[in-house]
């Protein structure tokens, strides 16, 4: 029974607290967040105890760390988790900063700990399948991807003024999900930026609609667009195109359920926030993780995807910003 401190209840924090206290294989043995009342309602629902980070992550009884804290505080505490010889699960960001992050992946390369970084959609059942499919070579070298990705509405003006901004809050997932999908590391990063959907985004110096285009070495393409606002609901879609054929993965919608009638064929919305949408790929990414670290598997994402999503993040804010392709090392 692997043993957690969550650190972090907050939305996250209790998404995947419920899954480790469900999954029958692990158990949330501590939990601490900056709210004491937030913190003791998630550790009476989970059956845990309530303690501070300190003393979370130095607890003999405490296997694993789940980070789920405000972005600021991420490389810190996988440094003293790891300090501290716990496996580490930490939600992305590792930081915002591409030097920071290398500072901290010395540390657990030089502990040997277990790191892994929760970018969730990998761990879609969908996308997951769809990137099995590429592997076996379904459609051949793939040769095109587009990922898009529209919130169903922005978040408030003073939130993107600590995010770091859209390319690095919102479309660092895509960004992750493109290098999973086509398999190559991108050199080349180009990204257009507005902000059409709410002026005050704007003003804070961030944009909510975006495209980027990337290119690796041997010429595979990914375009991704990015939007604040989907009237229709939560707007997740890829495709990938290759020498043989195309996969896609579409939207899910509340129910499969169509009526026809005089008017054509109607069908229900898809999802509309991104916890229905992804909750079983958060599920999916916990169990993952508490099976590699029980029976000794290799884990991805890790330190070094964190690593690269980040650098192609950045990439792109700064193409945005001066209007020139960027290289990526």
């Amino acid at each position: 029974m692997l043993r957690f401190g969550v650190l972090g209840a907050g939305r996250i924090g209790k998404v995947h607290a419920r899954t480790i206290a469900a999954s029958g294989k692990a158990k949330v043995a501590y939990l601490a967040d900056a709210m004491p009342k937030a913190a003791a309602n998630l550790a009476a629902e989970v059956g845990a105890k309530v303690a501070s980070v300190e003393e979370i992550i130095k607890a003999k009884d405490v296997d694993a760390i789940l980070i789920a804290t405000p972005t600021p505080f991420h490389a810190e505490q996988i440094e003293a988790a790891s300090n501290a010889g716990k496996n580490v699960l930490c939600e992305k960001p590792v930081s915002l900063s591409v030097a920071r992050i290398e500072e901290c992946l010395k540390v657990v390369e030089k502990n040997k700990t277990t790191l892994m970084i929760g970018f969730n959609r990998r761990f879609d059942p969908n996308f997951a399948s769809l990137e099995g499919r590429i592997r076996k070579g379904d459609i051949g070298q793939v040769e095109l991807a587009t990922i898009i990705s529209r919130d169903p509405a922005p978040p408030p003006a003073d939130y993107v003024k600590s995010s770091g901004g859209l390319f690095r809050d919102m479309m660092i997932h895509d960004v992750d999900l493109a290098r999973f999908l086509v398999g190559e590391e991108f050199v080349t990063v180009s990204a257009l930026g507005s902000s059409l959907v709410d002026k005050a985004i704007g003003e804070a110096g961030d944009v909510d609609t975006a495209a980027v285009q990337m290119q690796t070495a041997s010429g595979k393409i990914c375009v991704i667009t990015n939007s604040r606002r989907a009237a229709y609901g939560y707007d997740q879609r890829i495709e990938v195109h290759g020498s043989k054929g195309m996969l896609r993965a579409g939207n899910i919608h509340n129910t499969t359920v169509e009526i026809a009638n005089a008017e054509g064929f109607h069908g229900d919305p898809v999802l509309n926030f991104f916890t229905e949408r992804y909750g079983q790929a958060y599920a999916n990414e916990v169990l993952t993780f508490i099976d590699a670290v029980t029976n000794n598997k290799p884990l991805a994402p890790n330190g070094h995807d964190g690593l690269q999503a980040q650098k192609l993040a950045d990439a792109a804010t700064e193409s945005w910003k001066t209007g020139k392709p960027v290289k990526v090392a």
